[in-house]
């Protein structure tokens, strides 16, 4: 029968001929793309049957082998119970290896194979729509890939896309890879080289040492540098900073109108607005008085929603950061709330509290709390230490406050405000700026989107900061035992030189932004796979060998950046305000903590060659949010625990499960893997700590992030912050949070001396037996049945249920959709990501 024609079925071929359908052909092109899995466990057949129910006349080969991929997809978890007469092996995880090989076969039918043809196409590319040539890639660039085309073309090796996972694959299809009038004509390959040669032009020899570290997934440059390496307009950086100029018409529009060409050309941004008046103060120039801050940013709000990030790929995504002096920070914590009149609401936008270290203290001690407004109390924002709490106290011994608060109350309503809605973030502005080495340009007023960025910023001065992440993972040596730090070196010093060169072939949306980093040349390296390293090493990630691991990791990171920034000194010269920052002083970020390194490298060594040659970024190191990125390589993000061991992914047929596949891999060479095993993790809501018959080791092994005490993770932070001079994106994960819990948890941080107390605060829903997404803004998720945490807190820190009373199906759904995030992914920075 298999060699029989499907009756009636027809297939239109990729040159449009018609053909019958025939089994024995699709089962013999998945055979061949099987080579190095386990076909003890791989049944060709068994996908071509499933294929063949999904098939319709005149289906094309393309949607053949899409719906080959995704069917071999949704095996990648079932297994068969080996006690049936059945035993038949119908699934395994190598079926997802499978799925990849399928697209990715598909893609190269379809696409041409030299790299050369594709950018001789992007180039000439004819907007099909207008008639008019809209070229893909910049003249500079074309001209140096057509004169080293030979070089460049056997450089590349295509056997390398067949790495990619499934969804790793799928991500870099839908949003990365180059198209011609909406048809994709890259393969992940030739991504790769554009980027090398978008970041390297003429120098050949480093652009074919980058394509060869990308495409080996050792690291991977941020998303916007993916994006637009070697167009016309190569918009490579992820974060921009800005202050608002003035507190004025003109500064306001001004801020909003480079707000709106950032973007534009795909940045994420932050801005601060400490300096804007506070509602109710008086207004010479029209003797009115001020709305405060809510309206202004009601229209920052819509901003984001108009100017997307490069033209329909994401919503606009701003943080406005805030002092909490400032006398609006009540009505500041409410914006993002899902309830309440939408006059005062502005759900789109990201908040962030620039908390110093006074108004931590008098929390701590039950004191009085005074709220200021920046035109009648000039001067707070510009000020940090000690000199912030003299002026302060200064403005409050003359009584020129608003209004005075406990310092509690205000503490509430953050607290509030956090488990409603997951923000604001938390940073803590005195650590920020104690332990910079940006701290000779004036005081910091801020981050970035996504917590990691701490960059001095003027209103002549827009910051900016291009990112890379580092597969750590990918240094366990093979024994998977010990630990490659020489190699971290290594392609730590490469993604240094990357990111100082793409400070000079950047397009700069807003000359402010170009100032900036001409001056000062920072740049951020982050990692991903930390949790991935600590799995095959077999370490829990709550154990003190990861403990010393994520520092010792850290540390190589800081070392190698240094050193490779001090090299490129040597030969350019420091940055241009390089003297009299802490480093020029001989201080490194681990002495601002008073932590000693351990002896790993030679740090004396180290200093004396900065103190002969100085260092090219005044910055360096920067862990990020890898949302995206680290979906492409595979890797667990950042330096996350896992969050679950099973999640759904959606794909156009259906969505199905898909297990940590760390974990799959191990209870299938014990042989604990079957349908039973998937269905109690199910039920454990991708825990397996209650599941009988796994063995302690695997247990400990793979705790998710629910199972790890958060004083865990923020001395793992603590620990790395000793070697990362900018800041890190930290989630906080609280299953049940409570008024106590997350005090306890942010005066902890606070007092380990972070810089970020937390990015996000993700809390677990417990309504449903398990929730199924990749969606991280649906962890904050909740219903009445989960302590009521998304209720208002009342002033004894009890939790009460608001306004919502009845129990009916109706108003439960209208509920929970009312507490989900109204943008797309507000926590998946694609911006960062990196």
């Amino acid at each position: 029968m298999v060699g029989k024609p499907v009756n009636k079925m027809y297939v239109i071929k990729r040159d449009g001929r018609q053909e019958q359908v025939h089994l024995d052909k699709i089962t013999s092109r998945i055979q061949k793309l099987c080579y190095g899995l386990n076909m003890e466990f791989v049944d060709p057949l068994s996908i071509t049957l499933k294929v063949i129910n999904g098939l319709y006349p005149g289906v094309t080969t393309v949607e053949l082998d899409t719906l080959a991929a995704e069917t071999a997809a949704t095996m990648t978890t079932d297994h068969p119970d080996y006690a049936t007469l059945a035993a038949r092996i119908d699934h395994h995880p190598d079926y997802a290896t499978l799925a990849a090989r399928i697209e990715v076969s598909n893609l190269h039918k379809e696409t041409k194979k030299q790299f050369t043809d594709v950018i001789e196409a992007l180039y000439h590319m004819v907007n099909e729509k207008t008639g008019l040539k809209t070229p893909m890639i910049s003249d500079k660039h074309y001209k140096i890939i057509m004169e080293n085309a030979d070089r460049l073309n056997s450089c590349i090796i295509y056997d390398r896309d067949f790495s990619y996972n499934y969804f790793g694959f799928k991500t870099l299809e839908r949003s990365y890879l180059l198209r011609i009038n909406g048809k994709t004509v890259e393969r992940p390959q030739h991504m790769l080289m554009r980027v090398a040669v978008g970041i390297h032009g003429e120098d050949i020899d480093a652009a074919i040492e980058t394509y060869n570290y990308l495409s080996e997934k050792y690291f991977t440059h941020a998303s916007p540098t993916l994006f637009s390496a070697a167009t016309p307009r190569p918009q490579l950086s992820s974060c921009f900073l800005l202050m608002m100029p003035d507190d004025s018409i003109e500064g306001i529009f001004n801020c909003l109108s480079q707000c709106a060409y950032i973007s534009k050309s795909a940045g994420g941004i932050g801005v601060n607005v400490h300096n804007i008046r506070a509602k109710g103060t008086y207004i010479a120039g029209t003797n009115g008085v001020s709305n405060g801050l809510v309206p202004m940013l009601r229209v920052f709000n819509n901003t984001a929603r108009y100017v997307d990030q490069g033209g329909n790929k994401r919503p606009g995504a701003f943080a406005i950061y805030l002092e909490p002096w400032h006398a609006d920070v009540l009505d500041f914590l409410n914006l993002k709330k899902n309830t309440g009149i939408e006059e005062a609401r502005a759900r789109d936008l990201f908040y962030a509290l620039w908390i110093p270290d006074l108004f931590m203290r008098r929390v701590e001690a039950n004191g009085v709390w005074s709220l200021m407004c920046p035109h009648q109390c000039p001067g707070l924002p510009d000020c940090w230490g000690e000199k912030f709490e003299k002026l302060y106290e200064k403005y409050e011994s003359e009584k020129r406050y608003v209004t005075q608060i406990p310092a509690q109350q205000l503490w509430r309503a953050i607290i509030a405000s956090q488990v409603e809605t997951g923000t604001p973030y938390m940073l803590y502005k005195d650590a920020c700026n104690r332990k910079s080495n940006q701290q000779n340009l004036g005081t910091i007023r801020s981050s970035n989107l996504c917590t990691e960025i701490v960059e001095y910023t003027s209103k002549d001065e827009i910051a900016v900061c291009n990112l890379a992440s580092i597969a750590v993972n990918m240094f366990v040596k093979p024994d998977r035992k010990t630990y490659d730090f020489e190699g971290l070196k290594n392609v730590t010093k490469i993604v240094t030189r990357n990111l100082n060169k793409i400070i000079d072939v950047n397009y700069y949306p807003v000359p402010e932004s170009k100032t900036s980093n001409m001056r000062h040349r920072p740049i951020g390296i982050g990692i991903q796979g930390l949790a991935d390293a600590f799995i095959l090493l077999r370490m829990p990630y709550d154990s003190e060998e990861a403990r010393q691991l994520n520092l010792q990791i850290f540390e190589t990171l800081y070392y190698g950046a240094l050193e490779a920034s001090c090299e490129l000194a040597e030969i350019e010269g420091p940055y241009s305000t390089y003297e009299g920052c802490p480093v020029s002083k001989g201080i490194l970020q681990y002495d601002m903590w008073n932590v000693t390194p351990t002896d790993l490298w030679d740090w004396s060594a180290l200093k004396a060659k900065i103190a002969k040659h100085g260092v090219r970024n005044s910055l360096l190191l920067a862990p990020m949010p890898t949302a995206s990125t680290a979906q492409i390589l595979g890797n667990n993000e950042a330096f996350e625990p896992y969050t679950s061991n099973i999640y759904t992914r959606r794909v156009l047929s259906g969505e199905f499960q898909v297990v940590n596949h760390h974990l799959l891999r191990d209870l299938t060479d014990r042989g604990l893997w079957d349908d039973n095993m998937k269905n109690q993790i199910i039920a454990n809501c991708g825990s397996i700590q209650n599941i009988p018959g796994i063995p302690d080791d695997i247990k400990s092994i793979y705790k998710t992030v629910w199972e790890i005490s958060n004083k865990v993770i923020i001395n793992q932070a603590a620990d790395r912050g000793a070697f990362i001079d900018q800041s890190q994106s930290l989630n906080l994960h609280v299953e049940k949070p409570s008024y106590g819990v997350l005090t306890s948890m942010h005066f902890y941080g606070w007092k380990k001396g972070l810089k970020t107390g937390m990015y996000y605060l993700r809390t677990k829903p417990a309504a449903k037996p398990i929730q199924f997404t990749v969606d991280k803004s649906k962890l904050m998720v909740s219903n009445k049945d989960d302590a009521k945490v998304n209720g208002p807190i009342t002033e004894n820190g009890n939790y009460t249920n608001g306004d919502v009373h009845s129990d009916d199906e109706e108003t439960k759904a209208k509920k929970l959709a009312t507490l989900v995030c109204s943008r797309e992914n507000p926590g998946n920075c694609d911006m960062c990501g990196a």
